[in-house]
């Protein structure tokens, strides 16, 4: 899922040279390809460790990284209280939103959840209009009612069980973990003006990594790192490494270089990466009702954006 930041983040102001908007554009596609696979990189962690144990590892681990990345090179220092607005809001965007978005992983399709969390944008215009936050256009209205519209077709497929795996609980903690982002790139966009991507994600990774190894360290104490497999050890590193680190690296690149409409783009190609690779990796067959969904949220996703 793309970094809430970038809902707010400035154009970018000076000219660049092609190739380096060549290099920027591969590290998008890269980007969402990090983020596709990772919808079957967390299903496939989940059956070799408990949803929790898998989640608190990946998420500290990146909360360490992007710390390091953050907090090693001196940056522009942030307001106390600020900091802790920012820890509070990732208990939301980084705690609950991941607690949620795992634990409905690991009990429906990888495809299914991909479809699903690709309606955030709509989502996020919904609860800004909500709150007053931002006024949404009738084209974009449209868009969000089409977004609902086929979430609803990826849970009514998971209710019917048309196939082996799906499951609408699943699909529903998903759903309610992709509100909890949208409510946290909302109250996140004050914050997101003034300080800088990398500095407001490792803030916001610590709070929601603090709160996760709350919640997880019954699990995460009854674990013997000797007895995991490889494979479990991979998963991690690719889910916090990979997903909540260098994806989000190459986000504030395309930001900085290309500006944050065109970079958007580009995650709009995660959900169909994360199909493919859920078919390969998984045996996940599309449905006729996750075909008409994902027709009717990439619509709504593109009138959304406009």
């Amino acid at each position: 899922m793309p970094s809430p930041d970038a809902q707010a983040a400035p154009r970018a102001e000076h000219a660049v040279g092609s190739a380096t908007v060549w290099l920027t554009d591969i590290s998008l596609v890269l980007m969402a390809l990090i983020w596709g696979v990772n919808f079957s990189v967390v299903k496939y962690g989940t059956t070799q460790l408990s949803p929790l144990a898998f989640n608190g590892s990946r998420v500290l681990l990146a909360a360490v990284a992007l710390s390091l990345v953050a907090f090693v090179p001196r940056r522009a220092p942030v307001a106390r209280r600020d900091i802790v607005a920012l820890l509070l809001l990732g208990v939301l965007g980084n705690g609950v939103y991941q607690l949620l978005f795992i634990e409905g992983v690991a009990i429906t399709r990888a495809g299914d959840a991909a479809l699903v969390v690709a309606a955030s944008p709509a989502l996020i215009a919904l609860i800004g209009q909500m709150l007053g936050v931002e006024r949404v256009a009738v084209r974009a209205f449209v868009g969000i009612v089409l977004s609902m519209v086929g979430i609803g077709f990826v849970v009514y497929s998971g209710a019917r069980m048309v196939v082996k795996g799906a499951s609408v609980a699943g699909d529903l903690l998903v759903l309610a973990g992709s509100v909890s982002w949208a409510l946290y790139t909302v109250l996140l966009t004050p914050y997101a003006r003034r300080i800088d991507g990398v500095t407001l994600s490792a803030y916001t990774m610590i709070g929601g990594a603090l709160m996760l190894e709350v919640v997880a360290a019954p699990e995460l104490a009854r674990m013997t790192w000797s007895t995991v497999s490889p494979g479990a050890v991979a998963a991690i590193l690719y889910s916090g490494l990979g997903a909540l680190v260098v994806a989000y690296l190459f986000w504030y690149r395309g930001v900085r270089v290309i500006g944050p409409t065109r970079t958007a783009m580009y995650s709009n190609l995660q959900p169909l990466f994360a199909l493919i690779v859920a078919a390969i990796l998984l045996g996940e067959s599309p449905t006729p009702w996750q075909v008409m969904g994902a027709i009717c949220i990439m619509a709504g996703l593109l009138l959304t954006r406009a």
